[in-house]
Formats: C-alpha cells, sequence, structure tokens
C-alpha cells in the first residue's frame, strides 16, 4: 500500500513538473514570438517604396477582437458556467485604462528601442510603491526599497546610455524622453485597470478569468473602434488599407494578436495551477529574454554598460520574486502551525 501510494505521489510531482515545463514553454513561446513582431511592425519598411506601418495603435483594436472571440469560444466550448459572476457592463472603467494604457505602449516604439521599452515597463513596482507610500500610508521593509532602487538605477542607466546609431535608424521618430514618458503612462494606467480587476473579482466571487477577457475585451472592441474609426484622423482605415497593400504587414498583425490570446491562455492556467506568484516569475524572465532575442535578432547589440542595466533590473525584480516567495511559505507554515494545534 505505501509503495503505491508512493508511486502516486511521483507520479503526481512528475505530472506538475510537465505542467508547468508546458506553461513556461508556452508563455515563453507566445510572448517572445510576439515582442519580435511587436519590434517588427514598429521598425520594418514594407513594400518596394519602404513604407512604415505607423498606425501602431491599430495593434490594440486587432488584438481586443481577437481575444475577444476567443474568450467567447472558450467560454462556450470549455466554460461550465459562470452564474454570478460579474456582469458585462462592470468593466467599462477597467476597459478605459486597458485600452490606453497598452496603446501607449505600443507607441513608444516609435521614439525608443525595444529592449529600452521592455525594461520600462519592467518597472511596475516603482509607482506601485510610491502610490502606496504618499496615498495609502503603507511601509515597505528595507529590501524591498532595495529592489526598487536597482530597478530604477538599471532604467534610469539605460536610457541615459547612448543608443548605436544602427538601432536610431530603425525608430520612426527618435524621442528617448517622450517614450520613456509613454511607458510610465502605461504603467500607471495598468496599475488602476489591475486594482479595479481585482475589486470586480472581489465583488463578484464566482467571475472566472474568461469572464474578465470577455469583457475587458468586450469593452477595450468597443473603445478602439469608436477611437480609430469614429472620425477622419483616426487611422483605422488608413491601417486597413496598408494591410490590403501589403499583406505581409497584415499576417504579421494576425500572428501578433494570436500570441497575446494563447499567452494569456498559458497564463491563466499557470494562475490556476501554481498561483500569481509563479506566473511573476515565468513573465519576468520572459521579458528577459524577449530582450536577449531582440538583440540578437536585430543585429543591434547592446553596449556592455547596457547589459549592466539589464542585470541590475532583473537582479531587482528577482529579488523582489524571492522577497514574495519567502512571505508566502511563511503565511503556509503558519497555517500549518495552527491546523496541528
Amino acid at each position: 500500500m505505501g509503495e503505491k501510494r508512493a508511486a502516486a505521489s511521483g507520479g503526481s510531482a512528475l505530472r506538475r513538473v510537465l505542467v508547468m515545463a508546458f506553461c513556461v514553454a508556452g508563455i515563453w513561446s507566445a510572448y517572445i514570438t510576439q515582442g519580435v513582431l511587436q519590434e517588427t511592425l514598429s521598425t520594418k519598411r514594407f513594400g518596394p517604396d519602404g513604407q512604415r506601418f505607423e498606425h501602431l495603435a491599430f495593434l490594440n483594436l486587432a488584438q481586443n477582437v481577437v481575444c475577444l472571440i476567443w474568450s467567447f469560444l472558450m467560454l462556450k466550448l470549455w466554460s461550465k458556467g459562470s452564474n454570478g459572476g460579474a456582469p458585462w457592463w462592470s468593466y467599462w472603467s477597467a476597459s478605459i485604462t486597458n485600452t490606453i494604457g497598452p496603446a501607449m505602449g505600443i507607441e513608444a516604439l516609435k521614439y525608443i528601442s525595444y529592449p529600452a521599452q521592455v525594461l520600462a515597463k519592467s518597472s511596475k513596482m516603482i509607482p506601485v510603491m510610491l502610490m502606496g507610500t504618499f496615498l495609502y500610508g503603507i511601509r515597505y521593509t528595507l529590501l524591498e526599497y532595495i529592489c526598487t532602487l536597482l530597478v530604477a538605477g538599471g532604467v534610469s542607466s539605460f536610457a541615459l546610455m547612448k543608443t548605436s546609431s544602427k538601432t536610431m535608424s530603425k525608430l520612426a521618430h527618435p524621442n528617448a524622453p517622450l517614450g520613456y514618458g509613454l511607458c510610465f503612462l502605461n504603467l500607471a494606467f495598468d496599475g488602476f485597470t489591475n486594482a479595479t480587476q481585482d475589486s470586480i473579482s472581489e465583488k463578484y466571487p464566482k467571475t472566472t478569468a474568461w469572464d474578465i477577457m470577455l469583457g475587458m475585451n468586450l469593452w477595450g472592441t468597443l473603445y478602439n473602434v469608436a477611437c480609430m474609426f469614429g472620425w477622419g484622423g483616426g487611422g483605422g482605415l488608413a491601417a486597413v488599407r496598408f494591410c490590403q497593400e501589403h499583406p505581409e504587414a497584415a499576417w504579421d498583425v494576425l500572428v501578433y494578436c494570436l500570441c497575446g490570446a494563447v499567452g494569456q491562455n498559458f497564463i491563466f492556467l499557470t494562475i490556476s495551477r501554481f498561483g500569481s506568484l509563479a506566473n511573476t516569475t515565468i513573465t519576468t524572465t520572459r521579458k528577459f529574454m524577449s530582450i536577449v532575442v531582440s538583440s540578437l535578432l536585430s543585429g543591434n547589440p547592446l553596449s556592455s554598460g547596457q547589459w549592466g542595466s539589464v542585470v541590475m533590473v532583473f537582479a531587482g525584480l528577482s529579488y523582489q520574486i524571492f522577497l514574495k516567495w519567502r512571505k508566502v511559505r511563511s503565511i503556509q507554515k503558519k497555517i500549518k502551525r495552527d491546523k496541528s494545534t
């Protein structure tokens, strides 16, 4: 009997390892590919006349439409129903910031390089801690402040270092202050989006990940359609015409959106099986790999100083993850002790 239990336990552990490896491979492959395509669409010249795809905000609308269709199909095919979940109209406010924020992040690629954008967007902990300290009086530990200083120092030093002329020539409109400003506005809007989503989940506990994905992308589609097609200067029609004239760009946009939808599926699977901390670890390491892949594929290697800045940022993020893991472990041990007594 004992041998059977041990074998069953070993089989269960192996399955968890395989599922984790599957999640890591899925998230990395989906989002690294999406990052490469995002950089390609912002820097590549299409057709014999060498035109740029200037309508980067259109990617946000295309992503919303694909994810909306995907989440609807998943709810119909796999979900057992979510009676008591949040109503679709409750996502309207979070979707506003979720529409503006990513659009700003994508637009930043006109002004700064992809590695710079990834690093800037990796510093989400900085505005979170600032808002927590000054608005809500939250106190953080010395180690948490050290992590924040590492990230802030890494992003700042990377921004101050001179980017290679080859990389600058690929940018549509090189302008570092504007590019970094758009990235940090993206982080601010993202913080509001996450807080609102948490509030909705607490109010409606039966809400599933598919419900959130459907509600957010439904409103996002409505907002983006209104912005891009509601008036002449929105750019929606111009983006569609560009894709019609350059099928290669249309294909890149479609694969970009599919990568985002697939990536979200793996993220939901990771959170449901292993928790948000494991998901944070996987997505953080993915960002580092995105920078490595971008540097190798673009033929624009980073300088030794820039790599030092990258290491600083991810050292701070990695230590922050370790602190969260240690905190979770201590809480779990306390719960076990309380149950045993």
